[in-house]
């Protein structure tokens, strides 16, 4: 192919025509390349050009042809349009072309308000739409609100109970909401009522019922069989000792919380298991052939009945109460019956060998002596280990903590099973042994559930109850109520749950407040957490703390022994203070001062601890946040008075020469602090300085009241009475040397100062000067001067007087060592010539 030349390629050309089998003759096309090219440039632009015209026509007549607009006619009309001359497109007129001027001004004045009008309407139309979407967002956001309270509380929760007239028949009502909707749900209200009492209970003083005690009223009252079970358990875990009399990570560490906590959780998980058999029993009562003497042995013997076949293989040393030896045992041991598990090891005794005198010492001291524990260990490595009976293996395990490492899967099926006998395990061994390798303690088991089989192994998503429990019962609170608290459902049980173990010294706190809700010390040993109680109480109240603070402040004061990691206040100060400033609920929670200056007390009040504090505490928040009208309230609440004056001139001064108008901020303020004045005027315990330039302010305030309603001659009468700017040239210096001893509020208000009080001066000249010497010439005026001063009756020696004060004002707005505005020595100036 590469080897053709043009000729070749000519040829084929001429072929290719050739073998047109046509009778018609074609033209023949005599054109060179470029030709084409340009024929083909031109063909391709009037067809994309027709295309995109005939596309914009379509669209067109597709939008405007539903309202009876034809763009042919319009097009039509369009091009009759002569291009008229515009506004902008005027000539400017010639000087003295008037007629020219004239019209311009009039086109100006046209276009002027043309473009205002525009401005104004596209002004318009743009605030209403701003307007109209957020009416609409504000619509959708509370239909959205509405929605999520109505799927969390159902129907109407209106809850509207006094619970204090309830319980002691008092009329004070701690649940004060009006006619807001609670966001609270019944359970969360049937705890918030105990903890009230409570509180109460230990605000009064004196003998204090336990939290546990009114938390498992709660408990029984509800009708979950979850929660029930899970406040038994707290209370079989928390019945321990008070250890905790110095630092309660090292009591946590103690062999004696230690042995308290496995005993007692081994102890519910039997009675647990004596539970279930029972009901096991209830529910196939044929073939549980209930029967002779009560007692567990019996029980035992039915359940077998029902749960073990007739057909045993690998069961060894014989029957007893017609049922195999071990099973029997080791179901007596399960239910905690010791008694019942000796007798039947006497009866069995002739088969089992030494077994029922070792069995004899495990019920009697709880475990066994190091030459028993070492004879029993050694059987079992040597005979036990091999034999065909899982019972048998497994009780063995049980007395003399023998093989810490098999799980005995085959007769422990549940966790709980599991757990008891690693608990049963630990009973003797973390004492009598504690360096043997074959030992298990309490720490050991703590990390290998936590850390090594962790929530995978458990399932805990799938089944958090059950993960809770195995942390619980084996001493693990912290982490316990850090894994419950995950979940919202049971959020509410998790606060609680770590209330009453914060109140019995058994829960582990963090030493910074701020940190995360489970974090480890580096101080602490390796299975030792620590739960911020703190965060957890926040994390509940969070959802209905707005709606209602007052039973939020419950369970703020739980935290009034931990201390705030800003300043020296309590978690409850600092708690307290976020939920006035969230709520902004301030004379409901912290109270207030009313009309004839008595203290109205609020929620706060009834803890009885040291409110002032509190309240200074929120004062100090408001303050730093910029709310200092209502931090002014505040630090007067809380008596604080030097604080109080200080932020209130510091307000007062920002709106001094401000006009007052109903409703605006220098309104409020100034009846604000005429109040506070009215109050504090006979007090003592305020600084010389601080009152000082309060009621010196507040004089300032009134001049500028009457300056502001043009009742000139009692405002100059103020201003001269305060002494505070020269009205003379003789005290020019003195008061410029006096000034600088002043505070700054009245330093930053001398500007507006000098000019309320030159203006004053301006008006009254203008008023006190005769009409027909405003048409005078200064020379004139200076030489009838003296004929004015006795035909007016001490007119012109008024002027001079005024004129004096004006310029001794002058002087002393030039001698000052305070930089004044740039245009404020200008004003004073020009209305200074104006009285000359």
């Amino acid at each position: 192919m590469a080897s053709e030349g043009f000729s070749d390629l000519l040829q084929k050309a001429e072929e290719l025509c050739s073998t047109f089998d046509t009778d018609v003759e074609l033209p023949r096309v005599e054109r060179s390349l470029q030709q084409i090219l340009d024929a083909g440039q031109k063909l391709w632009s009037k067809s994309r050009h027709a295309a995109s015209e005939d596309a914009v026509n379509v669209k067109a007549a597709t939008l405007l042809g539903p309202k009876g607009y034809g763009i042919p006619q319009i097009s039509q009309k369009l091009e009759k349009l002569s291009s008229m001359k515009t506004y902008d497109a005027l000539e400017p007129a010639k000087d003295t072309d008037v007629r020219a001027f004239l019209k311009n001004e009039r086109d100006n004045a046209l276009l002027a308000a043309i473009e205002a009008s525009k401005k104004k309407t596209f002004s318009e139309a743009n605030e209403r739409h701003w307007e109209s979407m957020r009416d609409e967002w504000e619509r959708e956001k509370q239909r959205l609100l509405n929605t999520l309270l109505g799927s969390q509380q159902g129907a109407s929760l209106d809850f509207s109970l006094d619970y204090s007239s309830i319980v002691r028949g008092q009329g004070d009502s701690f649940m004060s909401r009006g006619t807001a909707r609670s966001a609270m749900d019944a359970t969360e209200l049937a705890y918030a009522q105990q903890i009230y009492i409570y509180n109460e209970d230990v605000i009064a003083g004196g003998t204090v019922p336990p939290l546990l005690l009114k938390m498992l009223d709660v408990a029984k009252n509800l009708n979950d069989e979850h929660v029930k079970e899970l406040w038994n358990m707290v209370e079989a875990v928390s019945s321990t000792p008070s250890l905790a009399t110095g630092s309660i990570a090292a009591s946590k560490e103690s062999p004696e919380l230690h042995k308290s906590l496995v005993a007692n959780s081994k102890q519910y998980l039997e009675k647990s298991y004596l539970h279930h058999i029972r009901q096991t029993i209830n529910q196939n009562l044929q073939s549980a052939m209930l029967g002779g003497v009560p007692g567990t042995v019996q029980l035992v013997k039915s359940y077998l009945n029902i749960v073990l076949s007739q057909q045993n293989p690998g069961l060894e040393d014989g029957l007893v109460h017609e049922q195999p030896v071990w099973p029997m045992i080791y179901f007596c041991l399960r239910c905690g019956d010791l008694r019942a598990a000796v007798s039947l090891a006497e009866q069995a005794a002739p088969s089992i060998g030494e077994f029922s005198a070792y069995m004899k010492e495990y019920a009697t001291h709880k475990s066994l002596t190091l030459s028993s524990a070492a004879k029993i260990k050694l059987q079992y490595r040597r005979q036990i280990r091999n034999s065909t009976d899982p019972f048998k293996r497994l009780v063995f395990c049980v007395i003399g903590c023998c093989d810490i490492v098999d799980a005995h899967s085959g007769v422990a099926e549940k966790i709980e099973d599991f757990l008891w006998l690693r608990l049963a395990q630990i009973e003797s061994n973390s004492e009598h042994q504690p360096g043997d390798g074959d030992s298990l303690t309490l720490p050991q088991l703590q990390t290998q559930l936590l850390e090594e089989f962790g929530e995978k192994h458990f399932q805990a998503s799938q089944r958090p109850y059950l993960y809770f429990q195995v942390l619980l019962l084996t001493g693990q609170f912290e982490a316990a109520l850090e894994f419950l608290g995950r979940y919202d459902r049971f959020l509410c049980h998790a606060v609680h749950i770590a209330l009453v173990l914060y109140e019995l010294n058994l829960l582990l706190l963090p030493a910074d407040a701020q940190s995360h809700l489970i974090s480890k010390d580096p101080a602490d040993s390796q299975q030792l957490r620590r739960l911020n109680l703190a965060r957890l109480v926040m994390m509940y109240t969070r959802k209905f703390e707005a709606t209602d603070p007052r039973e939020a402040l419950q369970y703020f004061y739980f935290l009034r022994n931990i201390k705030s990691p800003v300043g020296d206040s309590n978690l409850f100060a600092s708690s307290v203070s976020e939920l006035v400033l969230e709520t902004r609920e301030f004379d409901m929670l912290l109270g207030k001062i009313d009309r004839n200056g008595k203290k109205k007390a609020g929620a706060i009040d009834k803890f009885q601890a040291d409110t002032k504090n509190v309240i200074e505490k929120v004062a100090s928040d408001t303050e730093r946040r910029g709310m200092f009208e209502e931090s002014v309230k505040l630090y007067d609440l809380a008596e604080s008075r030097e604080k109080a004056v200080r932020l209130l001139s510091q307000l007062v001064s920002r709106h001094l020469s401000e006009p007052s108008v109903e409703g605006s901020a220098r309104n409020r303020i100034s009846t604000l602090a005429f109040d506070v004045a009215k109050r504090y005027k006979s007090r003592t315990d305020l600084s010389k300085q601080s009152s000082g330039t309060f009621y010196l302010l507040l004089d300032l305030m009134q001049f500028f009241e009457h300056y502001h309603k043009q009742d000139y001659d009692h405002a100059l009468d103020i201003i001269t009475q305060l002494k505070i700017i020269p009205m003379s040239l003789e005290t020019v210096e003195q008061k410029v040397n006096s000034f600088k001893y002043y505070e700054e509020e009245i330093r930053q208000a001398l500007p507006d100062i000098l000019l309320a009080t030159m203006d004053t001066l301006h008006n009254i000249y203008k008023k006190v000067r005769p009409a027909h010497v405003g048409g005078s010439s200064i020379s004139q005026l200076s030489r009838s001067s003296l004929s004015i001063s006795v035909e007016d009756g001490g007119r012109g020696t008024k002027l001079c007087s005024l004129r004096d004060n004006a310029r001794s004002l002058i002087t002393f707005a030039g001698m000052m060592p305070y930089r004044l505005p740039g245009d404020t020595s200008a004003r004073l100036v020009q209305m200074e010539v104006l009285m000359n």
